[in-house]
């Protein structure tokens, strides 16, 4: 088969192989890049204090320089060598840190004893999780806000278009005082500077996606006799959504590096603190655990990116209606619907309705799950298959 065959395409069993095939051969160079830069330690006790103990003064220098003697005789005579890997570790260390990172002893010098930090995995995971949806929606609901009526109006657009579209070429990091001046070292601050990041990019493709607005519509619309409002509301929203979903599973990756260096300014929790501590350790397997953990959630985030735009805009992949379509999407914006009131009057008024929202987002997911069961009958498949 030559290298470039735009007809060949691979059967699901070849593809299934290829990947395994692929994960294998990273494993391969992973482990080949570990050994490759592994080194190895003498083994010797020294009962002495490091030199960078020692005070300098002209007592403590020749001090320093008869313990800088004493233990390199002691390397010199060292018999006994370890291994070492001190940019790389292989993977069969990584993965063997995932059960202490996800069970961890809640004893250690790094944390207080009081139990209010905790090095787990998965408390810190649903933290830094909870911050990016938190940033995520203030980046697409001011997107939102500013970007379609900058998009409509030829005024506004003459106005703010280009500050807007430069506004993509600062440089995020370096406006980390400014956002701790604003918003202190706390909660606002991880979400505000995670807001800020994905809006910079997310403002000017809303702009873009508005005029990008397909005329076959707006001429339909027009012929139809539709007002402004109902162009916006049932031509230009769905089509920018339809769209801006796409753009916002490119920015997730994004999204987490922006978390991360929030979360390592002031380390009281989330997975970036984890990062830093251990990174401060020298614990070199529980970082690599960790962003491997980073990588798979946003892998789950990208899917379900992938399954909202699947649901809530049929029309891209099917030709009618199926049965459960309309209870998944009364579902799905149930959730998401909720799920903005509670962040805005959280924000506005400070108040608290978790137990709200968690019972009205368990109610939506069983829309989802009905809707869901509907759609993949038997009947529903063969129309799917059809399509």
């Amino acid at each position: 088969m030559p290298l470039i065959d735009a007809e060949y395409k691979y059967t699901k069993q070849q593809k299934l192989l290829l990947g395994l095939a692929g994960f294998g051969l990273f494993l391969l160079v992973w482990i080949g890049l570990a050994e490759l830069l592994s080194q190895q330690k003498p083994v010797v006790e020294i009962n002495t204090r490091p030199p960078s103990s020692i005070t300098v003064d002209s007592a403590g220098l020749a001090q320093r320089d008869s313990i800088i003697k004493a233990d390199s005789v002691a390397f010199a005579n060292a018999t006994e060598f370890q291994k070492i890997y001190p940019l790389l570790p292989p993977p069969g260390r990584v993965f063997s840190r995932f059960p202490s990172l996800i069970n961890p002893p809640e004893t250690g010098v790094w944390f207080p004893a009081d139990g209010s930090r905790t090095r787990a995995l998965i408390p810190n995971a649903l933290i830094s999780t909870w911050r990016n949806i938190q940033g995520y929606f203030w980046a697409v609901f001011f997107s939102l806000l500013i970007g379609i009526p900058v998009g409509l109006s030829p005024t506004l657009r003459a106005l703010f278009a280009r500050q807007i579209d430069v506004l993509r070429y600062l440089p995020l990091t370096a406006l980390t005082p400014l956002f701790i001046i604003a918003f202190g070292t706390e909660e606002a601050l991880k979400v505000s500077f995670l807001a800020f990041g994905i809006l910079v990019y997310l403002l000017p493709v809303v702009m873009q996606r508005v005029w990008e607005t397909e005329d076959v519509y707006l001429k339909t619309s027009f012929t139809l006799g539709a007002s402004d409002w109902q162009l916006v509301k049932s031509v230009y929203l769905p089509s920018v959504l339809g769209k801006l979903i796409d753009d916002i599973r490119v920015l997730t990756a994004i999204s987490w590096t922006y978390i991360i260096i929030a979360e390592s300014l002031n380390r009281d929790s989330g997975l970036g603190g984890l990062i830093y501590i251990f990174a401060r350790l020298g614990d070199l397997p529980a970082v690599y655990a960790v962003l491997i953990f980073i990588v798979i959630i946003g892998f789950l985030q990208d899917q379900l990116f992938v399954y909202i735009n699947r649901r809530l805009f049929p029309h891209k992949t099917f030709k009618r209606v199926k049965p459960g379509m309309n209870e998944v999407k009364l579902g799905l914006m149930t959730i998401l619907g909720a799920s903005m009131i509670y962040l805005i009057v959280q924000a506005f008024t400070g108040l608290e309705a978790g137990v709200v929202l968690g019972i009205i987002c368990v109610a939506g997911l069983v829309f989802v799950g009905l809707g869901e069961f509907k759609l993949w009958q038997p009947v529903a498949q063969k129309e799917v298959a059809n399509d």
